[in-house]
């Protein structure tokens, strides 16, 4: 378990993996046989859910029943103690969540479940188990992991298991206030229930990058340590999230906890399987939020869009001419770096709220053109940016 700041990841500790480790075999087991036995079973059941929620509105009980069986314990080994050590808490080990993603045995988490560090100073895991809500428990090995937006992919050899995929559900679709689900394994305690509602969007949280997650999801549904991984779900069973960190001064569930949104986990695991690595485009700006009472101050001609505070030098935005704000200036309660340049379009695309900005540049790859449309000095003008790739970590001028 990692603490940043005031925030938690949600990840258990090691004695919760003692009994799993022991309770469910050696490596040997993870085709299906038992001890003794004189076959091995090879098949695979693959049960696609579908029907929650519509007209029976918000059935946690049904919710459950129906998916929890997709929803899995993740231990994770690090260090190089032997097994013996680290159950008996002398090594490293951490315990998470994760969800079934397909019928080929990939399994969705979060990057701190199996990976130890942050930055340029991430290792992953040397071992990881797998435990089914039926108790079969596999090894399974690191696909890839995408530490900007804190998302995992593990593989287990799907032979002999019994395997419940659980749908996304597109970010657009997800409404404050809407009833969700999570399910996971708190503390270790494996197939834990607690619902809530949405309490926002937009969310801004870190990552275990210099940088920053935008469009996360916060929640009141309780969310702990080992937690981390599992899935957010709608009234209609779909994943909207996963859980990933909460906000609290003594390191419990308070109500206010963050899953990563569904859209930015579906494309670090496309990439991933793809590529085996997630990249991202990176323009080198840092900007502020342009609101109409702001505005009216600056006497900038329009209410909304991305005052640029500071720009990289010799970054993709340097390059193309964009320019930073040299005088700092208070505004009732905020400092604003004024004098910059100020963005209100992202190829045609209208910047409206915070985290626009760096939403719609994580939307492409580096070496792709953007057209920004831009006011500097009440005047407006277009800037065509080629996007470089984001280091591994902020550069500083």
């Amino acid at each position: 378990m990692r603490k940043a700041k005031a925030v938690t990841l949600a990840i258990a500790g090691v004695l919760a993996c003692a009994v799993l480790l022991f309770g469910c075999g050696s490596d040997d087991e993870s085709s299906g046989a038992t001890s003794g036995s004189t076959s091995t079973v090879e098949r695979t059941r693959v049960e696609v859910v579908e029907g929650l929620g519509g007209k029976n509105g918000f059935n946690p009980s049904a919710i459950y029943e129906r998916l929890s069986p997709g929803v899995v314990t993740i231990t994770s080994l690090f260090g190089d103690q032997s097994l013996r050590e680290i159950l008996s808490g002398e090594g490293d080990a951490g315990q998470g969540s994760g969800f079934v993603l397909n019928g080929d045995g990939y399994v969705v988490t979060n990057a701190h479940v199996i990976t130890d560090g942050t930055g340029t100073n991430l290792d992953k895991a040397r071992e990881v188990y797998v435990q089914f809500a039926d108790g079969n428990q596999v090894r399974g090995e690191i696909t890839g992991f995408d530490p900007n937006a804190d998302v995992g992919l593990v593989k287990v050899d799907p032979k002999g298991l019994e395997l419940v995929p659980l749908p996304f559900s597109p970010t657009s679709e997800v409404q404050v206030g809407e009833p969700v689900a999570a399910i996971g394994s708190p503390f270790g305690e494996q197939g834990s229930l607690s619902i809530g509602v949405v309490s926002a969007k937009d969310r801004t949280i870190e990552a275990l990058t210099d940088f920053s997650i935008s469009d996360a999801i916060q929640t009141d549904a309780a969310i702990n340590r080992g937690n981390s991984g599992g899935p957010l779900l709608d009234a209609r069973g779909r994943v909207i999230g996963i859980n990933s960190q909460i906000r609290s001064s003594g390191g419990g569930s308070v109500g206010v906890g963050f899953a990563v949104s569904g859209d930015m986990v579906r494309r670090s695991i496309r990439q991933i399987r793809a590529d085996g690595e997630v990249r991202y485009a990176y323009i080198g700006i840092s900007s502020q939020r342009l609101y109409p009472q702001l505005a009216a101050k600056l006497g900038i001609p329009v209410e909304d869009g991305a005052i640029v505070a500071e720009v990289v030098d010799g970054g993709p935005a340097d390059k193309a001419g964009i320019r930073g704000g040299g005088k700092e200036t208070r505004f009732q309660a905020t400092l604003v770096r004024t004098g910059g340049d100020v963005i209100t379009k992202v190829d045609g695309r209208a910047l409206t709220r915070e985290t626009d900005f760096s939403e719609l540049v994580t939307r492409y790859r580096p070496g792709d053109k953007i057209v920004l449309e831009l006011y500097r000095g009440g005047e407006r003008r277009n800037a065509t940016v080629t996007l470089g790739e984001r280091p591994d970590k902020v550069p500083e001028n």
